[in-house]
């Protein structure tokens, strides 16, 4: 398997996952005040969207990596 169809198929497996997952969340672990022995730290829990266009179009771009890396 060369370069373009590994890219291609690994760009569908990941425009098919932010289709279906579309957004994801992380926790985010921040040190608010530190004085002397004693710490206060907030932990504020981000989440990242991800547009439906980039899904798809991440499809659609390894789909067209696919077709064209056969015709060569």
């Amino acid at each position: 398997m060369n370069g373009s169809k590994l890219a291609a198929i690994l760009l569908i497996i990941a425009g098919a996952i932010g289709l279906a997952i579309g957004s994801f969340s992380y926790t985010k672990k921040t040190e608010a005040v530190k004085l002397g022995p004693i710490e206060l730290s907030v932990k504020e829990k981000e989440t990242v969207n991800i547009p439906i266009w980039l899904g798809g179009g991440a499809v659609l771009l390894g789909l067209v990596l696919l077709v064209v890396g056969n015709k060569k």
